[in-house]
Parts: structure tokens; C-alpha cells; sequence
């Protein structure tokens, strides 16, 4: 019914994805941008909205508001009025603006998207980056560890939820635990939930941060966007649920006279992906559940290379220590796939892979690093 075999050439042409190695013969599993076409549904609303022919200045109409509120309802049963959303133009705006927003220095867990780690020095706040525990071959929050962190200026933590790079999809115990040191440290959470619509694991389902706890929802800054499940993200459009007058006050005062307003095709796009795309992510998952699968057998199977197991997002998150190279990004970008670096995620010795592309793609760049670890480990 989708197609999600047929390989779109996106070289020489307008992708920062595959750009970046332009000349070179060199596959690119690197950003979170996948390789497929967007669902039919959000390519006929911006063909139609295009025919319009005008294409001013928008605001968030009715009908795209209802379909937002309805769409966490339907999913997550969380009911949130329409006062409650600020329009952002990349989700990436509204972290920058949570450390900006509230006053105090930042905490976050490590590894992490790169975002995380930036915005607070932008913002000049100090950043307590906590590393996550790995214990039998699964990651998690060491609580421990953040307690001995926390300073009396500490007033916001990031928290990645289901995570990148790592793939977890947080379990409610995880979360109501993590929901109990924010309410005993007075911490407001900015949470990214981008890729909660990409919950890989059949017997695993996504609950929004801010209905772990009522009390809780009110320090909460929810972060989400249709970008990394509809694969839409040059349009960028995201949203936050604020439902705290006061934290959305502050939060909407730092972007004004900075942050545009979300364009027409994004706020369009978003409609339709939020309303007319279900069928289409419910078959995308089943071909991420195959390339996740085909990437973790290969990986156990290679010298020098382990990960844990991907419950969410299209991302593998790879340790390469073991190859004991200096660069293990470099040195599979040598043998032709080019994958992002631990380093910008906190954790040097890392590779992170994007396996959101089709199999001929990701069987290609698997075969690349089959010989490269087979002949370094020779």
C-alpha cells in the first residue's frame, strides 16, 4: 500500500543529509531524517494548499487546533486546551527557549542529542550532564548520581523522552521515579517527546511526561512536532504544551521579537499527518522494527561493536570502543557510511546510525562495515 523500498536520490540537490559527503562515495545514516517519501496524505494537503496560490502570513487555524487536541486525546487520553500550545518552528527553538524561560542552571543525562548540550550555555546557564547507567545491557537514569549533581541553582531538567540516542522508550516506573526527584528538587522538565509516535516494541506504548503526575504537569514543557514520524522535518513545525499560565508566560516572553512564526506549509503538513496519516505510520513501524532488527543481528555480529536494543526512534545507538580507533566515525566514514559521532552526544567511542531508510540502503552500509570491521580486525 506505501512504498517504502524505492530509493529516492537525493544527491547534488537540497539534503543536508546527503550533502554532507557530496562527491564522495559515502552512504549517510547519520541525521534523523529518513530517506522515505512523506505519506501520500501530507503531500496532497500541501499540493492542494500550494493550488491556493496565496501564501501569506499564518496563524493556527480551528480545524489544525482540533486536530492537535484531538490527536493527544485519541493517543495518550491526555486532555489539553487549546490555550495551552505554543507554535514553534523546530523543536530544537523550544529547548533553547525552556533554558532561556526559566530561571536557574540546567541538568540533563548523557548521551544526548546535541541540542541538549548547546542551549544551555547559549542561554548562559550552567549544564550538570549526568551519564545514564548501563546495567544488563540496558540503559537508565542513575538517580544517584543526579542527586550528588544538583547544586541550589539547579531549576530545569532535559529530558529526552523516548531517548536519543540511546532508543529507550521510558517504562512508568522509570518516569514516576524520575517525576518524584523533580517534585523533591523543585525542578520544571522540558521534555522531548519527537519520536513518541516511533515506539518500535509491539508490548510498549508512550505516555507524555506530564501525565505521570498532576502536580507534575504543571513544571512541565512538553515538546512535540510530527517531523521524525511523518518525516517532514524541513517544514519545521513543532508545538509545546504549557499547561502552567505562569511557565507559559515566560516561556512565550523569551521568544517574542525572535522566533518566527511556524510557516503555512508546516502548520498545513501538520494537519494532515496528525489526521490522516495513522495507516501509514502503522506500516512505517513495521519497517523500522525490520531495519532495527537487521541492524542489531549484523552489530552482534561484528568485532569491536555492541548496542543495546532499540525500543524507539529509527536510531542505533553503537559502541565502538572495542575497535580501539581514535575515531570510530571516521573511520567508518573510510569504508563509505557516514554515521554521527559519540562526541557531539557526550560519549566519545559511540557511533549513532539512522536505519530510517530503505533496505537497500541500509543492507549496502551494513555490508561496508561487515568489511571494515572484518578487515581491521584481521
Amino acid at each position: 500500500m506505501y512504498d517504502f523500498d524505492s530509493v529516492i536520490d537525493r544527491r547534488n540537490r537540497d539534503s543536508l543529509k546527503w550533502n554532507k559527503y557530496a562527491g564522495r562515495d559515502v552512504l549517510p545514516l547519520w541525521v534523523a531524517d529518513m530517506d522515505f517519501s512523506a505519506p501520500p496524505a501530507v503531500l496532497a494537503a500541501l499540493e492542494n494548499r500550494i493550488a491556493e496560490g496565496c501564501l501569506g502570513y499564518p496563524v493556527p487555524w480551528p480545524a489544525l487546533i482540533d486536530t492537535v487536541l484531538g490527536y493527544l486525546q485519541r493517543e495518550y487520553a491526555w486532555h489539553v486546551e487549546p490555550e495551552w500550545l505554543v507554535w514553534l518552528p523546530g523543536l530544537v527553538t523550544g529547548i533553547n527557549a525552556a533554558c532561556r524561560a526559566v530561571d536557574g542552571d540546567v541538568m540533563t543525562a548523557t548521551p544526548i542529542y546535541p541540542p541538549f548540550l548547546a542551549a544551555p550555555g547559549f542561554a548562559g546557564k550552567s549544564l550538570a550532564a549526568v551519564p545514564l547507567k548501563l546495567a544488563e545491557n540496558r540503559w537508565g537514569w542513575d538517580l544517584a548520581a543526579m542527586e550528588a549533581a544538583l547544586t541550589p541553582a539547579t531549576r530545569l531538567l532535559l529530558l529526552c523522552h523516548p531517548h536519543n540516542p540511546v532508543g529507550r522508550a521510558w517504562e512508568a516506573g522509570e518516569l514516576a521515579e524520575l517525576a518524584a526527584f523533580c517534585q523533591r528538587h523543585d525542578l520544571t522538565v522540558c521534555c522531548d517527546e519527537i519520536h513518541c509516535g516511533l515506539i518500535l516494541d509491539a508490548d510498549r506504548s508512550h505516555t507524555p511526561f506530564a501525565l505521570i503526575d498532576p502536580e507534575l504537569a504543571k513544571r512541565c514543557i512538553t515538546l512535540m512536532a510530527p517531523s521524525k514520524t511523518y518525516n517532514i522535518p524541513g517544514l519545521g513545525c513543532s508545538f509545546a504544551v504549557i499547561s502552567d499560565a505562569a511557565l507559559r508566560r515566560r516561556f512565550t516572553g523569551v521568544m517574542r521579537g525572535i522566533v518566527p512564526d511556524v510557516n503555512v506549509l508546516g502548520l498545513t503538513a501538520a494537519e494532515a499527518a496528525y489526521s490522516d496519516c495513522e495507516d501509514w505510520r502503522m506500516a512505517l513501524i513495521e519497517v523500522l522494527r525490520r531495519n532495527r532488527d537487521r541492524v542489531e543481528s549484523v552489530v552482534a555480529s561484528l568485532p569491536g561493536l555492541t548496542m543495546t536494543h532499540v525500543e524507539a526512534t529509527y536510531l542505533a545507538w553503537i559502541d565502538a570502543r572495542e575497535l580501539g580507533v581514535a575515531d570510530p566515525a571516521a573511520f567508518f566514514e573510510a569504508a563509505g557510511v557516514g554515521l554521527s559521532s559519540g562526541d557531539a552526544f557526550g560519549m566519545p567511542g559511540w557511533v549513532r546510525l539512522n536505519f530510517g531508510c530503505p533496505s537497500v540502503t541500509l543492507e549496502s552500509a551494513l555490508g561496508r562495515m561487515i568489511t571494515a570491521c572484518s578487515t581491521f580486525s584481521s
